[in-house]
């Protein structure tokens, strides 16, 4: 799979997984350099925030400030470091940010920085003298020293459970199509699936309007194909049980309108009265080609487009 393609789908996936517990920014430029962060997390106020359980060992990342770093490949030494480098340029900002308004900035109040990778050598960990805290913390997750405030994920050796579900899906190989397994089978309601099942549906359709399908690509698409299918036929079914269809073609119709409904609120947010007026022209189109395009095209992109 081509990077770009990975990258928006995994700051997609943990935007829309972390929404719920706090404020989430995907490419944040690092002051004063021209590098970004892929995705920056600040929790809400607890009173605010919603179940950090539902995700399992993700919700346990986010439970401070935060930047997530999801890797495709496993990650490297020099990557490594990059990573790190951003993370102190954004300490020395809030530093600097504390010392104009005369106020104390606390330990507590500087961002963690999670590497998540599919494997990490042991090169690396003992390179890094990255190091596992079992009292606290599952196998796969290591910490750098106390004052780095960096943890790497390694997330083959996670434990294969619910916790550790919604990291494994970020993996590669065996790893991702067990946890694939793993969502088909959970109830209908459950709070994350169909969220998930939408940006994976995203990302099928992006991989197969893509001019070059390497093998791991094709091998992706034939482990979602099924979860996917099996995701229209319940739409489908549910649509029935609530007497919203008078036959399988309506009931498509209203599963398309569902699904653009789904793609705009996930890609700006809401569907205001704009993003509304362009739903109708967009069911004209085959599934594949809206869904490319909601992905590619701005909000400015689309209205021009589509708006009468």
């Amino acid at each position: 799979m081509t990077r770009l393609i990975y990258d928006r789908f995994a700051k997609d996936y943990l935007k829309e997984l972390l929404t719920r517990l706090g404020e989430v920014e995907t490419s944040r430029d690092v002051p004063g350099e021209v590098r970004e962060i892929n995705v920056w997390f600040t929790p809400y106020p607890s009173e605010r925030r919603g179940d950090a359980k539902v995700l399992g060992l993700l919700g346990q990342l986010a439970s401070t400030p935060s930047i997530f770093e999801p890797f495709r490949n496993e990650v490297n030494s020099n990557e490594i470091r990059g990573c790190m480098g951003k993370l102190f340029d954004i300490h020395d900002n809030l530093q600097r940010q504390r010392q104009r308004e005369n106020s104390h900035l606390e330990e507590a109040d500087l961002p963690w920085l999670w590497i998540i990778s599919p494997t990490v050598s042991t090169t690396i960990l003992n390179g890094f003298k990255a190091e596992q805290n079992s009292n606290s913390w599952p196998s796969g997750v290591y910490f750098l020293g106390e004052y780095l405030k960096t943890g790497i994920v390694a997330i083959n050796q996670l434990p294969c459970t619910e916790e550790t579900l919604w990291l494994r899906l970020l993996s590669k190989e065996n790893v991702r199509k067990q946890a694939i397994n793993e969502i088909a089978t959970l109830p209908a309601n459950h709070p994350l699936r169909s969220i998930t099942l939408l940006l994976l549906a995203n990302l099928q359709a992006t991989i197969q309007a893509s001019q070059i399908i390497d093998r791991e690509d094709q091998e992706l698409v034939m482990e979602l194909s099924p979860l996917l299918v099996q995701w229209r036929e319940e739409a489908l079914q549910e649509g029935e049980e609530r007497g919203l269809q008078q036959g399988l073609q309506r009931g498509a119709r209203m599963e398309r309108r569902t699904m653009i409904e789904n793609f705009l609120r996930v890609r700006f947010g809401n569907l205001d009265e704009e993003l509304s007026g362009i739903i109708q022209p967009l069911l004209e189109l085959p599934s594949e080609e809206f869904a490319v395009l909601l992905l590619q095209l701005s909000r400015e992109e689309l209205l021009a487009r589509f708006a009468g």
